[in-house]
């Protein structure tokens, strides 16, 4: 079992806050969302950042400037700076999920619609642009939405700054999707990889995938973690392989960082590989709804 906080030593401390770096994960909840500070697979403090409600979150990297975090709660999307998360209002109706893409926050409305929201710079107003609808919208990762209705892909080109640049590309009841890398999706009937159209990875109730783009990938399928491994040979069944959390909890959240997997259960605990298996942390809060990762130094 991966040692608690309280167990990790004055040496790994150390490392903590020096050589190995500090990455953030940023975990909506139904409470407000928690920041678990990372240092490869040392977890240091955590706090809440904003005690509103969120579904989701994402990290925008920018050149020149701090990264941003933005978070879908009820009243819109919030965004905060990953060196000072002070949260504030971009857009102002509710929004349930939000992902990254080709420099801008991507996000899904209540009602379905898919809007590109570009920051300003220099305090000028963000821009929203509408690029189409989806029924019953769920996560976005890169150019992919998951729906009730499928899945969908935002197209490349001028498509991504004009209204309906959205496209079905297939499946049915889509619960997450991964865009980094080989395209995956977390359906009712199990994990698909795209190639020559949608194949089966796996077999069985998918509620999570997410990808680092280099091969490595993890899924919850009927509530198990599966992994794949970046020298995995296809994306079949073969290919991955069942992994067992330190906690007897089911995995309900995804994401990778820097050099790290990270896995959310639903009771809280936050697990982190960083390639010798797996810490965790107790974080305490209920109804979490993603995590997603920023690299802070």
């Amino acid at each position: 079992m991966a040692p608690a906080e309280d167990d990790i030593s004055i040496e790994e401390k150390r490392v903590y806050a020096g050589t190995a770096g500090r990455t953030d994960a940023y975990v909506p909840t139904e409470s407000g969302v928690v920041r678990v500070a990372l240092s490869a697979d040392k977890i240091g403090a955590f706090d809440m950042v904003a005690s509103d409600p969120a579904s989701d979150a994402a990290v925008l990297a920018r050149d020149g400037g701090p990264d941003r975090v933005g978070i879908a709660t009820a009243d819109g999307l919030c965004v905060a700076g990953v060196d000072d998360p002070e949260f504030g209002p971009v857009t102002d109706d509710p929004v349930v999920a939000v992902g990254v893409h080709d420099g801008a926050f991507v996000l899904a409305g209540e009602d379905g619609g898919i809007d590109r929201i570009e920051l300003g710079d220099g305090g000028s107003e963000p821009t929203a642009t509408r690029l189409g609808s989806v029924s019953d919208p769920r996560a976005i990762d890169g150019p992919l939405v998951a729906a009730g209705d499928g899945v969908h892909r935002l197209t490349e080109g001028d498509g991504a700054s004009a209204s309906g640049a959205l496209a079905a590309v297939g499946l049915d009841d889509a619960r997450d999707v991964a865009g980094a890398g080989v395209p995956l999706a977390a359906t009712a009937s199990g994990v698909y990889w795209l190639g020559n159209g949608w194949m089966t990875a796996l077999e069985g109730d998918a509620t999570a995938v997410a990808a680092d783009g280099d091969g490595h990938a993890m899924a919850v399928v009927d509530g198990d973690l599966f992994v794949h491994a970046s020298d995995g040979e296809g994306w079949d069944a073969e290919a991955w392989t069942a992994a067992a959390l330190p906690v007897d909890e089911e995995p309900v959240a995804l994401g990778y960082g820097p050099g790290v997997s990270v896995a959310v259960t639903d009771a809280g605990t936050l697990c982190v590989d960083a390639g010798d298996g797996w810490r965790h942390q107790v974080v305490g809060v209920r109804g979490v709804a993603g995590v997603a990762l920023a690299l802070v130094e």
